[in-house]
């Protein structure tokens, strides 16, 4: 088995005079989660038109499972798309067998899974009825349901979740998770870094049309720390700052005393530990990770700073 499922090199697409991807390059590994991430207007949707055939790139390549991307492999591709198509004056179980059909399956296969994901949604009162009668989080509902119903070998939800309230967010959810464990690879494009850490296997960071992070997200979110830690103590015991770590805060919570520390670079876990545990009772010691939304913010603005000090250079 191929470790990637699918790898974009060197992509790069122009519109007029906007450069929407310069030299972008992704690796999708097989059967997981992989977070397109960034700003709107970045170029994700752009990458994700390529590797649908939608468009073709103005130079680089992209490889589906092993081999150079071809028109067939479109069948394999589940896409659904931030702008939702479905036809508003079509009744919604007439065109979701339609639109299965032209994915390759045929009407009674596409009858039978397509009463399976309706009776799982709760949707199957809204069969006979028109799209336009529906909600719009119904209407997605609906859309998700058309997108995963071939069983594709890829699926690219693209901001799956606008729109939903809470509820519907969080079925989505798991269905994505379970999805994956069917074994489907899914690329995840989105803005909103809400979802990223509880779904997402790996990431890249798209900003100004050009990856500007890539990798494992806990490996990730390691890049990013800043030697922060929790810690807790018995609850008379209290924390005196040292050469070791300073305070950052401090509260009361569940019979502990919780404090957020942060410790010098060149002090070992082990060390810290040992000095706290001689003179207090330590009931609990945990590393404080930067979130996936924290890494967004940092590394999208360092970016902006960059572009905009290359943009003087230019200029001048």
């Amino acid at each position: 088995m191929n470790e990637f499922f699918l790898e974009a090199q060197d992509i790069i697409k122009c519109y007029a005079n906007h450069k929407a991807l310069d030299g972008v390059s992704i690796k999708v590994p097989q059967g997981k989660v992989f977070g397109l991430l960034g700003p709107n207007g970045a170029g994700k949707t752009t990458l994700i038109r390529i590797i649908n055939r939608i468009t073709a790139p103005d130079s680089g390549k992209v490889y589906f499972n092993g081999h150079l991307s071809q028109p067939d492999d479109i069948y394999n591709i589940g896409y659904l798309p931030e702008e939702r198509g479905l036809y508003k004056k079509m009744k919604v179980g007439e065109q979701a067998i339609y639109l299965a059909q032209l994915k390759g399956l045929d009407k009674r296969e596409a009858t039978k899974r397509l009463k399976e994901w309706f009776d799982k949604f709760e949707i199957t009162q809204w069969w006979d009825k028109k799209l336009e009668e529906l909600s719009k989080g119904m209407q997605q509902k609906v859309q998700f349901v058309i997108t995963v119903l071939h069983k594709p070998q890829l699926l690219i939800f693209d901001e799956p979740f606008s729109g939903f309230d809470p509820v519907n967010a969080e079925l989505l959810k798991r269905e994505i998770l379970e999805l994956k464990n069917q074994g489907h690879t899914i690329i995840f494009s989105t803005h909103n870094m809400s979802s990223v850490e509880e779904i997402c296997d790996n990431i890249a960071l798209i900003n100004h049309s050009h990856v500007v992070l890539q990798g494992e997200v806990n490996e990730v979110r390691s890049q990013f720390k800043t030697n922060t830690y929790r810690l807790g103590l018995h609850m008379g015991d209290e924390l005196s700052a040292n050469s070791m770590f300073e305070i950052l805060s401090s509260e009361e919570k569940g019979g502990e005393h919780i404090y957020t520390i942060k410790k010098s670079s060149d002090i070992s876990n082990s060390q810290l530990l040992s000095s706290i545990a001689a003179v207090n009772e330590v009931t609990s010691f945990s590393e404080c990770l930067p979130s996936m939304n924290e890494i967004f913010i940092r590394t999208v603005m360092k970016n902006e700073e960059l572009k905009i000090k290359s943009d003087f250079i230019h200029h001048y």
